[in-house]
């Protein structure tokens, strides 16, 4: 794993960074795989509950793509293919996580930045963030993998003002246009993103990978058949529901296994 993509552990809550605040967390080809690969190794982990991916120090979160790997990597129209396949598997790679997901946003947020944060689960950002996709100022498309996911969160008619305008807006705004799920003052991001994943992480981890399972399934226009119907009851024959209903009966705070 490159150093410019860090994992640590606390517990069942793992961070996911991206380490390049001399660079504002700038996206590279290497940045891109390494969140890929963290979020593919983790999904493999049982003991995991809640991811919160964030970006070095208290600037940014990522300002997009790193313009000097252009020259290289992305010039022409072969490049450009292979960087969105490598951008898209590293998109499904967070949003079909089977873990709970928290952004925790810090400063800047534009672009591929954006296009991270917004396939995580909960999106927490300071008062002092800014948001935007300003590519058509590059020249620049932004393909249909992103475009849907940001039409499947703001909607048609706000996805391309965003993107028509290429405009970089405030926290307040973020929010009205449901890009982000809370605001907190700037001093307190950090705290509320982690108190967020420990109330993920207090939870039953099999119910909070159902939920998640569930609501992917309903994206799909096909009818659910009576196997998925049942499927929400399953959680009542799983040592965690046992544990939860005895719990709540004595008063005492559960011990969840996952299992």
């Amino acid at each position: 794993m490159a150093q410019d993509v860090l994992i640590d552990r606390d517990g069942s809550i793992v961070t996911v960074t991206l380490n390049r605040s001399d660079r504002l967390n700038a996206l590279t080809w290497a940045m891109w795989e390494g969140v890929r690969d963290a979020f593919a190794s983790l999904d493999a982990e049982d003991d995991v509950r809640c991811i919160v991916l964030r970006g070095a120090g208290d600037k940014a979160f990522a300002p997009g793509a790193d313009i000097v790997e252009f020259a290289e990597l992305r010039s022409n129209f072969e490049q450009a293919r292979a960087y969105g396949r490598l951008m898209h598997s590293t998109m499904r790679a967070i949003a079909e996580s089977r873990h709970p997901t928290v952004a925790l946003i810090q400063g800047i947020c534009v672009g591929g930045g954006l296009e991270l944060a917004m396939l995580c689960d909960i999106r927490i950002c300071g008062e002092g963030s800014r948001f935007g996709v300003p590519i058509n100022r590059l020249g620049v498309t932004m393909g249909y993998p992103e475009i849907a996911a940001l039409i499947k969160l703001v909607g048609r008619q706000v996805a391309l003002e965003i993107l028509l305008e290429g405009r970089v807006f405030d926290a307040a705004e973020a929010k009205e246009k449901r890009l982000v799920s809370r605001v907190v003052p700037d001093a307190r991001v950090k705290e509320e993103a982690y108190a967020t994943a420990r109330r993920i992480a207090a939870g039953a981890p099999l119910v909070n990978r159902w939920h998640k399972k569930f609501a992917r399934r309903l994206d799909d226009p096909r009818p659910l058949d009576a196997k998925e119907l049942d499927e929400p009851y399953e959680t009542f024959d799983t040592e965690d529901f046992r544990q939860g209903f005895r719990s709540f009966l004595k008063k005492e705070t559960p011990t969840f296994r996952g299992r």
